[in-house]
């Protein structure tokens, strides 16, 4: 078959600025809504943004209730709960989510679910879910990020665990993006430096993931409705993705640094708008694959600023931690694309003899400033643990097509176990 001759584009409507959140009431008067479901999570709850904004909604005449039950890394039982809650209150015309990727991610489903038959496991992604298409229109959905990083706000995909396989897998289909997408700066102010950590993370492996992703033109042509969201590195994502860059590798340390520094808020709030409106094109590939065996699999880690309940590997940590090795291993398939990554990231950084080490040295400076743990053996795992991780990470198909250089097994075994430590 021929190669690919096209790309595609898509994103949510996008309002941004400080106050932003003050005007969803008028966004959603104009889709003919009358009542409006806001999710969210306890510790969000608790900042009082979540209150301001239903109250913010009823001053346009809207009925809005708050649902606050949204699990951090969501599950397929903690989703199941937000969908029941969801039918049973319901019909609702709209949905906001208030929150960070899981509150986000949650809405997602939970409103693919009140207006499709059937249950999360049917939606979910194969080999894992059985893959089903939505048949049905979703509702709008406004999501408000109050971490920077996600990009779910921008993204087709519902990221979810699944408890019973002990693997992170998610939905994806165009229909979950969000409406539109509500990046008001303030609510950023309120996240613990782990977490402004580990979101920023998240923030560059998109940016870097996507800038380095098999390009659009070496995959095969598809007929329009065999496309996915998940097209390969193409011109508008690389825009995104080198914008994204240059705002995080100030900005990132600032806030970790100084949560009250609104101005380096606002420019990490910006990064992950445009990272997220990048890869959500383009696509993430093998540091986000193996993110998901390492989340899922956890076993004691409990990070510092998030709930103390249960162990947890938050998804920008779980990203993080593989990247210095995993670009190390795709280096050779786009070397340009490398190097311009760790110059916008790292430009005085000097450049190693080895080209190859230019982008994860670059990578393991800034985590070791920012307090990111060094290595997948800081957050609980061992090589013993390489073998299971990378069988998680052979269930990501979808993100592993992406990657510029093919793994095997092996190439996947030898990524972790040198991710064991990194510096």
């Amino acid at each position: 078959m021929a190669n690919e001759t096209v790309f595609t584009y898509g994103a949510p409507a996008l309002k941004y600025g400080a106050g932003a959140c003050e005007e969803i009431g008028y966004d959603l008067v104009q889709t003919g809504a009358r009542s409006v479901l806001v999710l969210t999570d306890p510790g969000v709850a608790a900042t009082g943004w979540p209150r301001r904004i239903a109250e913010g909604l009823a001053g346009y005449g809207l009925r809005a209730e708050i649902f606050d039950g949204v699990h951090v890394e969501p599950t397929d039982v903690s989703m199941a709960k937000a969908v029941e809650h969801a039918r049973g209150t319901g019909p609702w015309d709209a949905f906001v989510a208030v929150g960070g990727g899981s509150t986000i991610d949650t809405a997602k489903a939970v409103n693919l679910l009140t207006s499709n038959e059937g249950e999360l496991m049917d939606y979910v992604n194969p080999p894992v879910g059985g893959g089903r298409a939505p048949s049905a229109p979703l509702k709008p959905l406004v999501a408000v990020p109050t971490t920077t990083g996600t990009g779910a706000e921008s993204t087709t995909v519902c990221v979810l665990d699944v408890l019973s396989l002990q693997v992170k897998t998610g939905i994806s289909h165009l229909r979950l993006r969000p409406t539109l997408a509500v990046v008001d700066p303030r609510l950023t102010v309120t996240q613990p430096p782990s977490v402004t950590a580990a979101s920023g993370m998240d923030i560059l492996c998109h940016a870097a993931e996507s800038y380095t992703a098999k390009a659009y033109t070496e995959f095969e042509r598809k007929k329009p409705e065999e496309r996915v969201p998940y097209c390969g590195a193409n011109p508008m994502a690389d825009m995104f993705a080198e914008r994204a860059l240059v705002l995080l590798r100030d900005a990132l340390p600032a806030a970790v640094e100084n949560g009250d520094d609104l101005h380096a808020r606002e420019n990490l709030a910006l990064a992950a708008t445009f990272a997220g409106l990048g890869f959500g094109n383009a696509g993430v590939h093998i540091p986000h694959a193996n993110a998901y065996p390492i989340a899922g699999r956890v076993r004691e880690f409990v990070p510092e600023g998030y709930p103390p309940e249960e162990p947890l590997v938050p998804h920008g940590m779980a990203v993080s931690l593989t990247a210095p090795e995993a670009f190390r291993f795709t280096f050779q398939a786009a070397p340009e694309r490398h190097l311009r990554v760790a110059q916008l990231l790292g430009p005085e950084v000097d450049r190693p003899n080895d080209d190859a080490d230019y982008l994860p040295t670059v990578l393991r400076r800034l985590m070791e400033r920012i307090g990111i743990p060094n290595g997948i053996g800081a957050v609980g795992y061992t090589e013993s643990d390489v073998d299971s991780l990378v069988e998680g990470t052979l269930k990501q198909q979808r993100l592993l097509a992406i990657a510029p250089r093919t793994p095997t097994e092996d190439d996947l075994a030898s990524i972790l176990r040198r991710s064991v430590s990194l510096w």
